[in-house]
């Protein structure tokens, strides 16, 4: 009895291994290609279900039907302007055919190592072929309009304009790199400059003339505000000279006008009084030529003394 148990318990065991290498399942994310004895028998099969194979004799080699990431080393690349600088990279891929790709490459780590060696490549013939800036720009910038001065503006363009930009030399290297795994059974969906950095030495020599750059707009911005500040003095000066000139023209007119209302006036009283008039200009004259220290020796018969002799009784 106990025999006929074990019997039957292997017999079941051999059913389920049997059964276990008979069938297989494809979800939605895997695509599966059947070997026999290593050798790829059949279409792959991407639709998913439940399928049988021979067991023992088929075996079932899944790959993935999703989109895969290939994220590249990081190298030092000369651009064609003889900037050395870091380029890292990164890539999106897929299996677009998994019975070419299992007879060329067979795994995922394979594929990764070929994809290594191709992706640098055209990265580095790329990067070689053009200058820096077309590596670091993606488009040429509108020219804005810079104050001058005056209420005035002028439409500048201070940035080298460019030919390609980034996103052209991304294409480029998409385009190369697609060409050459045309038959290995994969895809390279997009590709893409995760980062661009200067080398050490280029990147001390940058920031230097970074600094330059940046002291002499500063200079020129000093420059521009020392000419309007000069010019804006200038005009000061310039006014204040009218303004002075033409005060001083007006205390002239007002001068000549009120030396004239004078001479009139005095040509009225000498005529109404002859004696007063002469009486009047003395006395101007003895403030002008006498003061308290002052002593004078005339004689008494100076025309001078005329007034003074009357007023002391002719002494």
């Amino acid at each position: 009895m106990k025999s006929l148990s074990g019997i039957i318990l292997a017999l079941i065991t051999i059913a389920l291994v049997i059964a276990g290498g008979t069938f297989y399942i494809v979800d939605e994310t895997k695509q599966v290609v059947i070997t026999q004895f290593g050798k790829p028998i059949g279409k792959p099969v991407s639709e998913p279900g439940l399928y049988m194979k021979l067991p023992f004799i088929q075996q079932a080699n899944y790959f993935d039907k999703r989109f895969l990431a290939w994220d590249g080393d990081p190298n030092q690349i000369p651009t064609k302007d003889k900037r050395f600088i870091w380029v890292d990279t990164y890539a999106r891929w897929r299996i677009s055919d998994p019975l070419l790709f299992f007879q060329r490459l067979r795994d995922e780590r394979r594929a990764q190592s070929r994809l290594d060696d191709i992706l640098d490549g055209e990265t580095r013939n790329t990067v070689a072929k053009h200058r820096l800036i077309e590596l670091v720009r993606t488009s040429n910038p509108r020219p804005k309009p810079e104050y001058t001065g005056g209420g005035k503006e002028k439409a500048v363009e201070k940035l080298e304009p460019i030919k390609f930009g980034r996103e052209r030399l991304q294409q480029e290297v998409l385009e190369n790199a697609q060409k050459r795994v045309a038959d290995l059974g994969i895809e390279i969906l997009d590709f893409r400059f995760k980062r661009i950095n200067y080398v050490e030495e280029v990147r001390r020599e940058v920031y230097a003339r970074m600094i330059s750059e940046r002291k002499r707009i500063a200079e020129q911005y000093r420059s521009e505000g020392a000419g309007q500040a000069a010019k804006i003095a200038g005009e000061k000066e310039r006014e204040l000279k009218i303004i002075t000139s033409q005060a001083y023209r007006k205390a002239q007119e007002i001068r000549g006008k009120a030396d004239a209302e004078a001479a009139d006036i005095y040509a009225k009283v000498y005529e109404k009084d002859r004696n007063f008039y002469d009486f009047y200009r003395t006395m101007e004259s003895y403030k002008r030529i006498m003061d308290k220290k002052t002593i004078m020796l005339f004689t008494t018969d100076q025309e001078v003394f005329k007034y003074l002799e009357d007023a002391h009784g002719g002494r």
